[in-house]
C-alpha cells in the first residue's frame, strides 16, 4: 500500500476570467518538409521551423556468400541456406557507403529488352498487314458485285 500526500496550500483560484501565461522553452511547432540521407545512413528530417532531426538509420546487410541469395524477382533477393545469415551494420563499417542523390547504373538486360521490342514491333506489323489485306479483300468483293 502506498500512502500519498498532496500539498494544496500553494494553489489559488481567483474569481473572473483566467488567462494562461506560457513561457515557451522550445521551438515552435514544425511540419516535416523534406529529408536527406547521409553517407553513414542517417535519415535527417528538415522541419518548417528550421529544426534538423535524425529520424532513423539505414543499415546494410552483408552475406558470407552473396551468390547464394535466392532471386525473388523484380531486383529483389532473399536469404537462403546457401547465402548464410546476414551480418547487418551501418554503412561504412566493413560495408559500402551510401551516396544519396546519385544514379546507379542500370541493371537491365539490353539484349532481352531489344528482343522483346523487336517481337512487339513485328507483331504490330503483322496486325497492320492483316488489316490491309482484309481491306483489300473487302474492296475486291465490292468491285465484283458491281
Amino acid at each position: 500500500m502506498v500512502n500519498l500526500q498532496f500539498d494544496f496550500s500553494s494553489l489559488s483560484q481567483y474569481e473572473g476570467a483566467t488567462t494562461a501565461l506560457i513561457n515557451p522553452n522550445g521551438s515552435i511547432e514544425g511540419a516535416l518538409e523534406s529529408f536527406s540521407i547521409g553517407s553513414g545512413g542517417e535519415i535527417t528530417g528538415v522541419y518548417s521551423n528550421g529544426e534538423l532531426v535524425i529520424l532513423g538509420q539505414l543499415a546494410i546487410a552483408k552475406f558470407s556468400n552473396s551468390s547464394g541469395l535466392m532471386n525473388a524477382g523484380g531486383n529483389l533477393f532473399q536469404e537462403s541456406i546457401n547465402s548464410g545469415n546476414p551480418d547487418i551494420d551501418v554503412p561504412g563499417v566493413g560495408r559500402g557507403s551510401l551516396s544519396a542523390g546519385s544514379l546507379e547504373m542500370s541493371n537491365v538486360d539490353l539484349s532481352e529488352e531489344f528482343t522483346e521490342m523487336i517481337t512487339a514491333q513485328r507483331g504490330f506489323q503483322a496486325n497492320t498487314r492483316i488489316i490491309t489485306t482484309s481491306d483489300e479483300i473487302l474492296q475486291e468483293l465490292v468491285n465484283l458485285k458491281r
